[in-house]
């Protein structure tokens, strides 16, 4: 009879949906392109400081899913949540930087932000991060001795600085 009562309980609680917080019910309605619910939920965790929310968030300015296409809020985003450690917001800030959008476009801080990413191998797909090394060559190109060197000492005395939240 006790068996059969542990049983039940389990059974009930397998039953019940699993507990999401509004992050994660966010990237479900992205995924389900409910723009509108998943702005709605990341807004305000993006604003007190979340740095995934905040990358979500440059995401959707970046692709115009939600929110007009702005390539400046998208950096704006990504520049908070790439202060915090949020590798693939420094990913993408370190991409604006060498393409110009949303900001002007500066080598120097392209590789920072891409070399910053690149060294975080967890969090950070290998093949993405091939890639990321093959860009941060072809900016090493053009830079200066004087450029390349200012390039790695900023990323080398980077520390991340969380939000108050």
């Amino acid at each position: 009879m006790r068996l059969l009562k542990i049983m039940l309980v389990l059974l009930v609680c397998a039953a019940q949906p699993a507990m999401a917080g509004p992050f994660e019910d966010a990237v479900v309605a992205y995924d389900k392109r409910d723009y509108r619910t998943a702005l709605d939920l990341i807004s305000p965790l993006a604003e007190q400081g979340n740095a995934d929310a905040q990358f979500m968030l440059g995401r959707m300015y970046d692709s115009g899913h939600g929110v007009p296409k702005d390539y400046a809020a998208a950096v704006a985003w990504w520049r908070r949540a790439a202060n915090q450690g949020n590798a693939q917001a420094q990913v993408n800030l370190g991409y604006m930087y060498r393409l110009g959008q949303g900001v002007p476009q500066d080598d120097v801080q392209a590789h920072v932000w891409l070399s910053l990413a690149a060294s975080r191998r967890s969090a950070v797909a290998e093949e993405d991060r091939k890639r990321i090394i093959e860009t941060i060559g072809f900016i090493e190109l053009k830079l200066t001795d004087d450029q390349r060197a200012m390039a790695q000492k900023l990323a080398r005395e980077w520390k991340p600085r969380p939000e108050r939240q």
